[in-house]
């Protein structure tokens, strides 16, 4: 009976804990406008598929899949993002272990002397006093607080968690386009090269013939500076090719000294033919890491409003106790000095409960805040990937013009090299049509760098990677 009476009244209490304030979290709707095909994505240049995750193996590269590995595994940045994921992991189990009874066990001993009158009849004066206790507390959950903050807490996991997959986007799409640009450097090194030894021939030719009376000292002039502007551009092609393959070895943990030899052996530059596949705009904010994480951000400050609610009401605490005091082991343990006890407690911030709606009222901000990020996301997801996909198919329109414009100046060089042997045109002629293919030849190379600078940001805007 008596158990009765202490146990029912928690029982009442546990029945109504369900009972949680604060708004209930619903998922905001996108824009039914954002879930349609993109605008920009009318290109033959694009297909409807989904997305692939592991985008970068389209370019069947395998340096580029071996380097986006080590990327995954050693960067620097991705190992921060981790380290604060599982930082937020941990703050859920803290907040989950609230659910839980508190439990503090303590024992103590001490050797002294009681004066006289303290002393027990027949009791020794000096002697060893021992105590050993365990104490127990559990907050009824009435109105929600410790599942509202479990709730919090939880959406500062997932949204670290999407932070984490966002940083593997970045990174992956900052690794491919390093890979890219080391191989598009070596590209353009050797077409300027090419272009260089073409003027070198034709500044010798064209200084046989100022000796021949054929040609004058300005023509030479013009020549050798246009050959001195075509060979300045390879020291700083040089240097972006080298900068490239440090940022490469910096984003895949290692030193500059350290990157393997072969991630820069590639000369000629990243591509992929065939039509990039890009889903819609549903499948898009699904995938996409910020809108995922803001989305996360708001369900959690949605709840702390919930935790901040609670303080309005009382917080009912359960308790119990039980210890032993005694002079040595055996007296601790017999039934005379065994002590419990169980009791409740009360705590409530009343009448004065301005500080708490104040609170209350910096969480709603906090959770409009929330929803505006969350919007704001969304509009930057769409903006970034539609701005990205025009990018991409006007680059390679610019760059199918560039190639017709190649193609003609090498039909023109046949011709030339064709009426050379014939003897119709002297070789300053046939020359000038070579460099004239060779620049042709350059301005395409420079295009294919940004064609594939274009992809990797398509890839990245849409979201790629993080499954990995």
């Amino acid at each position: 009976m008596t158990a009765h009476r202490i146990f029912a009244p928690l029982v009442s209490a546990l029945a109504l804990s369900a009972c949680a304030v604060g708004p209930d979290y619903v998922a905001p709707t996108p824009p039914s406008a954002s879930s349609g095909p993109f605008i920009s994505a009318a290109s033959p240049a694009f297909a409807s598929a989904p997305v692939r995750s592991d985008w970068w193996r389209l370019y069947e590269d395998p340096v580029l899949d071996g380097l986006v590995a080590d990327a995954l595994a050693a960067n620097t940045d991705v190992r921060i993002a981790l380290a604060r994921l599982e930082k937020a992991r941990a703050g859920l189990r803290g907040a989950r272990a609230d659910r839980l009874p508190s439990t503090d066990l303590s024992a103590g001993g001490n050797y002294g002397r009681l004066p006289a009158a303290q002393r027990a009849p027949g009791a020794p004066r000096e002697d060893w006093a021992l105590d050993a206790g365990l104490s127990v507390a559990y907050e009824v959950d009435l109105f929600g607080r410790v599942s509202r903050g479990v709730e919090a807490a939880r959406g500062d996991a997932d949204a670290a968690a999407a932070d984490a997959d966002a940083v593997r986007v970045a990174v992956i799409a900052s690794t491919t386009r390093a890979y890219a640009d080391a191989a598009s450097g070596a590209a353009q090194l050797a077409v300027n090269r090419e272009i260089v030894g073409l003027l070198d021939r034709l500044l010798d030719l064209t200084r046989q013939r100022r000796e021949a009376g054929l040609a004058t000292t300005l023509d030479v002039s013009r020549i050798a500076t246009l050959r001195d502007q075509r060979a300045a551009n390879i020291p700083q092609i040089e240097a972006q090719r080298q900068a490239a393959l440090f940022r490469l070895a910096t984003l895949t943990g290692r030193t500059p000294e350290a990157l393997p030899e072969i991630a820069g052996q590639r000369a000629i530059g990243l591509e992929i033919k065939q039509a990039i596949p890009v889903g819609d705009g549903a499948a898009l904010l699904a995938r996409r890491p910020d809108v995922r994480a803001a989305e996360r951000r708001l369900a959690a400050d949605t709840a702390r409003i919930g935790v901040a609610t609670a303080d309005l009401y009382p917080r009912i605490t359960l308790g119990g106790s039980a210890g032993s005091t005694g002079n040595d082991i055996g007296s601790m343990f017999s039934a005379g000095p065994l002590r419990w006890l169980l009791g409740g407690l009360i705590s409530w911030s009343f009448p004065n409960q301005e500080a708490v709606r104040a609170q209350i009222a910096g969480a709603r901000a906090d959770g409009d805040a929330a929803l505006a990020a969350f919007d704001g996301a969304v509009l930057n997801a769409l903006e970034e990937t539609e701005t990205a996909l025009s990018n991409y198919a006007r680059a390679l329109e610019r760059r199918q013009l560039l190639q017709a414009a190649r193609d003609s100046a090498g039909a023109a060089a046949r011709i030339t090299r064709a009426q050379q042997r014939e003897g119709a045109i002297d070789s300053l002629e046939l020359l000038d049509t070579e460099r004239t293919f060779a620049e042709a030849e350059a301005a395409l190379a420079v295009q294919d760098a940004s064609v594939a600078r274009a992809q990797i940001d398509v890839f990245r805007a849409l979201g790629g990677g993080w499954s990995t």
